[in-house]
């Protein structure tokens, strides 16, 4: 039997100083495979290449990964300063308006870091440009230096709503996570349920409110040895059985319409 499709939106980047690429984090393709349980493919963010119809139908869900661009804040009604940071926009073009189809058929959806950040915009939330510069608030960035584990370690807990979805997900209202983001949602959008909050009252876990189908996301990064860590492993298992049920659903709607 075929496993089900996830689409991971990758970004674009620089091979040998000057041949662009569009590419895909390891640990994203093996979290995706490994632990969702589904073939990972990688999807180019450039509209003129990718149409939503094709690539939903290619597709049974979807991993909106991190990435270091940030969304434009024109998406959220603000202009452009120097602390919003490096832009891309075709990855805009292509996210927000996928994100916001997904939701619209129940096709599942997951969102981590910058793709945390697009789900929140995609339905009306605002962002903060820099949020160590904010008043009480704790530096998410990614340590200078140091080896990838040591930038990927465990560094603050996330509060979760009791009874909430990621309570049930976790069993537990409390679970430590990575950092490694610089922005992070300013104000909620009218369908953002934030579920989840950082030490400093970041927010860190959220979902669409009125969705049919699978819109956890947060804003850490558990790709990070997903089938290992204690929190990662449940999230992507979640995500993976979401991918399946809409992969057979759409195989059944097949067969029934021979």
């Amino acid at each position: 039997m075929s496993r089900p499709v996830v689409g991971i939106i990758c970004n674009k980047s620089v091979l040998s100083d000057d041949y662009e690429i569009y590419g895909g984090g390891i640990m994203n393709i093996e979290a995706v495979s490994d632990v969702a349980g589904a073939m990972p493919l990688l999807i180019p963010t450039d509209p003129r290449a990718v149409d939503l119809e094709s690539v939903m139908e290619c597709c049974d869900g979807f991993l909106f990964t991190g990435g270091r661009p940030n969304v434009h804040p024109e998406e959220y009604g603000e202009t452009y300063t120097e602390a919003h940071g490096e832009m891309d926009r075709d990855r805009d073009g292509l996210a927000l308006p996928l994100i916001r189809a997904l939701v619209e058929r129940g096709q599942p959806l997951l969102g981590i870091c910058r793709g945390f950040q697009e789900v929140a915009v995609a339905f009306g939330s605002s962002l903060d440009p820099e949020i160590r510069d904010l008043p009480g608030r704790s530096n998410h960035r990614m340590p200078p230096e140091g080896s990838l584990a040591e930038k990927f370690a465990l560094r603050h807990n996330v509060t979760l709503k009791e009874g909430g979805v990621f309570h049930q997900l976790w069993g537990k209202t409390e679970v430590l996570t990575n950092t490694l983001h610089g922005q992070g949602i300013k104000t909620a959008g009218p369908r953002v349920v934030v579920e989840g909050h950082a030490p400093d009252g970041t927010p860190e876990a959220i979902y669409i409110d009125g969705a049919k189908g699978f819109t956890l996301s947060v804003q850490w990064h558990p790709e990070w040895k997903a089938g290992e860590d204690p929190v990662s492993k449940p999230l992507f298992e979640a995500f993976g059985r979401a991918v399946a049920d809409w992969s057979a659903q759409k195989s059944a709607a097949r067969v029934a319409a021979q």
